[in-house]
């Protein structure tokens, strides 16, 4: 063991670019993302997604913040059981839809705040077993508070956790550690995860989670800071098991 913390918080985030939700636990899986976590995705007019043969496709083929900003002011409640996603928006009525037989919804819903022309949101879509992850293999991503909190302090403001969508927020680090793991393995409660690459980062993270609104150069000081435009890890889940908030997090080597 090379050092440990704790888990801070948990977020998946059911529609991909279109809303996060707070977990208190999560039960993970062998090689699998987290469950409900980019299950859907909202397909664009020039997408290659295909709906008579569904599978993973990189985020060029989807709506996403860095070319709509407004979405990352949106907020998501899902019920595994009843189907009903709750979708909110400072901007839009609250909408409470199932994403399986009501997806239409979301696509009027969500056509105020997109682009009117080119990449017009089109239909929400999905691929049976396979998550919409930002990687070609099943991830779960992982940040650090501390790297927040020291890339805020560089650009002298208050940094919204939610500007980098993760699904694991972990404390007790030093700042910008995490960015060394690639390769190693973090025992995280009764689960194992291996770190395989760091998350490139785009310009949705410019973006205001509470008002949609670009009103932060995150790209650049992530260069001036870490000589990169990267923020945070991607990990594949190698033990499954339950997680909550406030378990032990230990890297190994």
């Amino acid at each position: 063991m090379t050092g440990e913390g704790r888990l801070a918080q948990i977020f998946r985030h059911p529609i991909k670019a279109h809303g996060r939700e707070e977990l208190a636990s999560v039960r993970l899986s062998e090689g699998e993302a987290m469950p409900w976590d980019r299950h859907w995705a909202v397909a664009h007019d020039l997408s290659k997604f295909d709906p008579g043969a569904p599978s993973w496709m990189p985020c060029i083929n989807f709506q996403r913040a860095a070319r709509s900003p407004s979405l990352m002011a949106i907020e998501a409640r899902f019920d595994a059981v009843s189907g009903e996603m709750q979708l909110t928006h400072p901007e839009l009525a609250p909408l409470r839809f199932n994403p399986e037989t009501e997806g239409q919804k979301l696509i009027d819903w969500v056509l105020p705040i997109s682009p009117q022309l080119r990449f017009r949101p089109v239909a929400l879509v999905r691929a049976p077993g396979r998550a919409m992850t930002d990687t070609a293999w099943p991830s779960i991503s992982i940040k650090n508070l501390a790297s927040n909190l020291a890339l805020g302090k560089k650009m002298k403001r208050d940094l919204s956790i939610h500007r980098w969508r993760g699904n694991l927020w972990i404390d007790g680090f030093a700042a910008w550690e995490e960015m060394t793991w690639i390769g190693r393995r973090l025992r995280i409660g009764a689960t194992m995860l291996e770190i395989r690459e760091r998350v490139g980062r785009c310009r949705a993270t410019m973006s205001n989670p509470e008002t949609g609104q670009v009103d932060a150069d995150t790209l650049d000081a992530l260069m001036e800071t870490v000589g990169v435009q990267d923020f945070g890890v991607f990990g594949v889940v190698l033990e499954g098991g339950e997680i909550r908030a406030g378990d032990r997090v230990e890297v190994l080597v």
